[in-house]
């Protein structure tokens, strides 16, 4: 999603309270989503894909397993921070936008959350 970007860049620094997710194709790690649970509520972050591996639908596969997980952890509530040109992949999977939208680094995002 950012490789113009140091690695540094996508750095949270909670990263370490996450479960993170790769998905990988032989050797190689092609998508990578990270989940992070707070009581009944979750956000999940950093989906991203291989550009070369993109509309292959790995990153449906990788999205759905972690709305799947969540629900199994008794998630009442998971949401993410989506690019705006990413709604509709999002809705795919079962999510809706809310109102809240911002944006960071030159890009435009709005909330999107699922409830079980």
């Amino acid at each position: 999603m950012w490789p113009e970007k140091d690695f540094d860049f996508i750095k949270l620094k909670n990263d370490d309270e996450g479960t993170h997710y790769g998905l990988f194709e032989g050797e190689e790690l092609i998508s990578v989503v990270s989940i992070f649970i707070q009581g009944v509520q979750a956000q999940f972050r950093k989906l991203a894909t291989l550009s070369s591996h993109q509309n292959k639908g790995y990153g449906s596969k990788l999205l759905n397993y972690v709305l799947s997980e969540a629900e199994r952890l008794s998630v009442k509530r998971i949401y993410c921070n989506a690019r705006i040109e990413k709604v509709t992949f999002y809705e795919k999977s079962g999510l809706s936008k809310t109102d809240a939208t911002f944006s960071k680094s030159g890009k435009d995002y709005i909330v999107m959350e699922r409830f079980y």
